[in-house]
């Protein structure tokens, strides 16, 4: 038997080795840094200093979703034609451009305008930088720089909820649209560090084959839905955990924040160590697996909160938190495995495109499902979302197979990441 190649180093003291991928880290970075100031405040600048109701922020956000779930695949579709680095610098661009314009927004048809406008640039940037990455890291390093930029976005976006809290803390509508204008910055920032990439080649259609060609890739498109409904156990940690602290435990509402703040520091220092073995398609199936046996005990764990005082739901939250963030991370670099290993190398973008949409549907019908298991069932629905979790992964043992299967009976070419 062959000895499996193992990829050079990815990194020295936390730094890629590689200039292209110090550069895609970099950017990344500052674009989240943003971010995650504005995730902080936003939500409040628009219900309390321009007075919408949270029902009217709620529906412009749903209305950018949809925009972003529309674009995904053309996006990445464009960037692969069209030379994925210049794609992505216009839609950088863009993002940068249209970040801070949802402030001027007066009644909620504007917010939902400029969310969508903002939307539709960020999330093309999203699908065509995953092609970008796909291209670059290549010797099998794919997952793990994947692996290793969720750790630094993780680490920015928490930097920039710094930023976003003292904004909170002064509560005065100058202090929310700096945070904007932060964004903007950092955003573009962002955009112009995208001009120091390769111009990568475009990918030429052969003819005859469909624009489009994973919208007629079953096995992919059946492996993107067995990753979206994995996906699941994100909404359930981040939306599902924190009513069920309020409605269902003793636990003090500040549990929510601690409990984010442990998982965001986890993923910082482990995500790349625990998603060494997922740099293949069958590699990655069985770190689903792995993951989702490490999610189901964390759910089972957390069901348990409620039914003891405060200190004991507190304890009780802090172990299946921490027990869950480690599926979390061993089960995200299955999903990448997966998704990367099955995409034809030079098709990455729109593959990688449509792979989002996964995350994205379950953004649109998770939060109703987890709501209902969560809060409204107790601990008998977080026990049935850990058998859910289990199923999904041994399910994806089987597709990954038979997707696999099928690129080597058609001799379709992939990249294994």
């Amino acid at each position: 038997m062959a000895l499996r190649e193992v990829p050079p180093p990815l990194t020295r003291r936390g730094i890629p080795l590689e200039r292209d991928l110090r550069v895609l880290a970099l950017g990344s970075f500052a674009n989240r840094f943003g971010a995650g100031a504005v995730m902080t405040t936003s939500a409040l600048y628009f219900t309390r200093q321009v007075g919408f109701s949270a029902a009217e922020v709620a529906l412009a956000l749903s209305v950018a979703a949809i925009v972003g779930i529309v674009v995904q695949v053309p996006a990445g579709h464009l960037g692969d034609t069209h030379g994925p680095r210049r794609v992505l610098t216009f839609c950088m661009t863009g993002a940068a451009i249209t970040s801070a314009l949802p402030v001027l927004a007066r009644t909620p048809w504007q917010l939902a305008v400029l969310l969508g406008l903002l939307a539709l640039f960020e999330r093309s940037a999203g699908s065509v930088q995953q092609g970008v990455i796909a291209q670059l890291a290549t010797g099998g390093r794919g997952v793990l720089f994947k692996a290793y930029l969720r750790a630094v976005t993780n680490t920015a976006i928490g930097l920039g909820s710094v930023f976003g809290g003292a904004a909170l803390v002064i509560d005065e509508p100058w202090a929310y649209v700096s945070v904007f204008v932060l964004n903007a910055v950092f955003t573009g920032f962002a955009a112009w560090n995208t001009t120091r990439l390769p111009d990568l080649p475009p990918y030429r259609r052969a003819a005859g084959e469909p624009r489009l060609a994973v919208l007629r890739d079953w096995p992919y498109v059946v492996v993107v839905a067995v990753t979206g409904l994995f996906s699941l156990h994100f909404f359930v940690m981040e939306l599902g955990l924190a009513l069920y602290i309020s409605e269902r435990t003793s636990a003090p509402p500040v549990m929510v924040a601690a409990l984010l703040i442990i998982n965001t520091a986890c993923v910082a220092v482990f995500q790349v160590r625990l998603s060494r073995r997922a740099d293949s398609v069958e590699a990655g199936a069985k770190a689903l697996v792995r993951g989702a046996v490490w999610i189901a005990a964390g759910f089972a764990i957390v069901s348990l909160a409620d039914r003891g005082d405060a200190t004991f739901a507190v304890v009780v939250l802090v172990a299946g938190s921490l027990v869950h963030v480690v599926g979390e991370m061993i089960g995200s670099g299955g999903q990448w495995g997966l998704q990367m290993g099955l995409a034809p190398h030079e098709r990455q973008g729109q593959y990688q495109g449509f792979a989002g949409l996964g995350f994205s549907v379950i953004a649109v019908v998770g939060p109703p499902v987890v709501t209902l298991l969560c809060v409204d069932m107790g601990e008998t629905g977080w026990l049935i979302l850990a058998a859910l979790m289990l199923a999904i992964a041994l399910v994806s043992v089987p597709v990954a197979r038979w997707a696999l299967a099928s690129r080597e009976r058609y001799g379709v070419l992939t990249h294994s990441g």
